[in-house]
């Protein structure tokens, strides 16, 4: 611990008092070096998904001082570009959510801009729509998604309705950086800003107006009440809750049972330590509740309901997973096929993928003339593509868009991934199959007898505190500067570097150069149709690495894909 550390752990003392939580806290590390360390070496970083980080005490946690900082240079760049602004503001379940949200609701009424709260906590999906329906200049969402329960976050969306762009996101930064953590800031009480009419409540027809679009999106929604399907729903402690057994009623899916440990918002999730519908153990009571139940299928959303998950029966007595590759192929199958048959497929369709999503798709595409727009990870990059297509008067050539990490979206109506039109769409396509006689496993396995075996998997390795924050960096570093040769015994082809914007063919040397937006991220393509991607994250101390591999089953594809697991790990230590 330095002494800037030390100086700014007494500031904090002094000055962060309106939160009895923080001061207990500070208290109780006044002795310890290495707490005061992690709490204070750095201010936590605004990037292009806004702040996450753990809820605590310290410049480098979520609190009510850093969330007031980070609202005032929000409410500067917002005043700065619009006249007479407003922003919408949305929270999940998680631990001080409610808090949070109304403390930027105050800030921003302290600045003279109006601010659209919901009433009660509401998915991610529905702040881009509120953004969008109420014509507002940014929205807030509370939330640090499928994060562990110390964490929360604030996510900062623009006025079309998607997450900031990268160059708003700076302008943020740097007002943000302009202020002093305690002095800089305006605010009122919460309640002040409710009596004055700079906040006010969004009212159930922006909730109505919601639920009609996501309606719009169906395309056999009529034999779904007929059809005799069968649903398990977790929520997994979070917002998903309503809005998905409204939508499942609306469409006439009455038989859905809610796993009752995890029915209600929790923001400590005790019964799914990590609330993420990609992995299995976030899905063990659901699971264990098929086994009594039979249903045809689970579904389970994450805390701020943007992502969803699903198992089905395997055929031999249990449930297998599908992944958010194979999931957002099956969709996207689907709607092309049934939307050809019926005639309304739009004239030249576009499908929009991250670069780090199923190439699955592109066969898909092939098959019904889809053009594919590849795009950088991050939905924001989707959304952005439906706005660029919105500028054209071209947005009804939107038909889809997904990425592997379980988000999807049909529609336009949202710039964000809506796990509530996806929960729609599963459960609409797993009725119209069942009413073939076909169950999702059969209809999995004949989009890889049709197109292909393509097998996909992520890896993240965590990294925490400053030296984790180092690590990192020097791993990218390392991998760019002396890449590998073979991963898995598979020797490397080219190398896409997404920072320095070059993709380079191993073999002859030649460089092409990206089109895409910087970002730090490696693609090594490898022979026999493998890849592997690798990337810090946005959001968490994490790296991670997603694998690609092809084989003539999903046995040869497996072997595979085990190698380079296990040789590209040994890279990152």
């Amino acid at each position: 611990m330095n002494t800037m550390e030390k100086d700014l752990y007494h500031l904090w003392c002094e000055k962060a008092v309106d939160d009895a939580d923080l001061q207990i806290e500070l208290k109780q590390i006044a002795d310890d070096a290495d707490a005061i360390q992690d709490r204070f070496y750095r201010d936590l970083s605004f990037g292009t998904g806004g702040l996450r980080g753990v809820i605590g005490a310290g410049c480098n946690r979520l609190n009510i001082y850093t969330i007031r900082r980070a609202t005032q240079g929000l409410a500067d760049y917002v005043n700065a570009d619009f006249q007479n602004p407003s922003v919408a503001i949305a929270y999940d379940s998680r631990i001080k959510s409610t808090v949070f949200a109304q403390t930027a609701a105050a800030v921003l009424a302290a600045n003279g801009i109006h601010v659209h709260i919901y009433k009660e906590l509401m998915p991610t999906p529905m702040l881009s729509f509120a953004v969008r329906q109420l014509h507002c200049d940014a929205g807030i969402v509370i939330t640090a998604s499928h994060n562990p329960s110390k964490y929360n976050g604030y996510k900062v969306y623009g006025s079309d309705g998607c997450q900031l762009t990268l160059d708003a996101a700076q302008r943020v930064t740097d007002y943000i950086e302009a202020h002093q953590m305690f002095d800089d800031v305006k605010t009122i009480t919460f309640e002040e800003g409710l009596a004055n009419g700079m906040i006010s409540y969004i009212e159930q027809d922006v909730l109505d107006a919601y639920f009609e679009n996501v309606l719009k999106q169906g395309i056999h929604t009529d034999l779904c009440a007929s059809s005799g399907l069968k649903v398990v729903y977790t929520p997994l402690n979070g917002t998903g809750n309503k809005p998905v057994r409204t939508i499942l009623k609306k469409i006439g899916i009455t038989d859905v049972t809610v796993v009752p440990e995890q029915e209600n918002p929790d923001g400590h999730f005790t019964t799914c330590p990590f609330p993420n519908p990609e992995i299995r153990e976030a899905l063990a009571l659901g699971l264990k509740l098929c086994e009594t139940c039979k249903p045809d299928l689970l579904l389970a959303t994450d805390p701020d309901a943007d992502r969803v998950g699903i198992a089905v029966p395997d055929g031999n007595g249990g449930y297998a997973l599908i992944s958010g590759n194979e999931m957002g192929a099956m969709l996207f199958e689907y709607i092309c096929a049934s939307r050809t048959q019926m005639g309304t497929m739009p004239k030249n369709p576009v499908v929009v993928k991250t670069i780090v999503t199923t190439d699955l798709v592109r066969a898909i595409a092939k098959e019904y003339g889809v053009e594919v727009i590849e795009v950088l990870t991050g939905f924001k990059f989707i959304g952005e593509q439906i706005g660029f297509l919105e500028k054209k008067g071209e947005e009804s050539r939107y038909v889809f868009g997904f990425e592997e990490s379980y988000g999807y979206l049909a529609g336009t109506y949202v710039r964000d991934k809506d796990a509530v039109v996806a929960s729609m769409l599963i459960v609409e396509m797993a009725a119209y199959y069942r009413t073939k006689g076909i169950t999702m496993i059969q209809a999995r396995d004949a989009l890889y007898e049709k197109y292909g075996m393509f097998l996909h998997s992520q890896q993240s390795f965590q990294f925490e505190g400053e030296s984790g924050m180092l690590k990192m960096q020097q791993i990218m570093d390392q991998l760019r500067n002396d890449p590998p040769k073979t991963i898995g015994g598979l020797p490397v082809t080219n190398i896409a570097d997404y920072e320095q914007s070059i993709s380079t063919c191993v073999e002859t040397g030649a460089v092409t150069k990206l089109t895409l937006p910087k970002s730090n991220v490696l693609a090594f393509t490898l022979t026999d149709g493998a890849s592997v991607v690798i990337r810090p994250s946005g959001t968490e101390p994490k790296i991670k690495a997603y694998y690609t591999t092809t084989g003539k089953d999903r046995a040869s594809a497996a072997a595979l894909e085990a190698k380079l697991q296990e040789d590209f790990s040994g890279l990152l230590k």
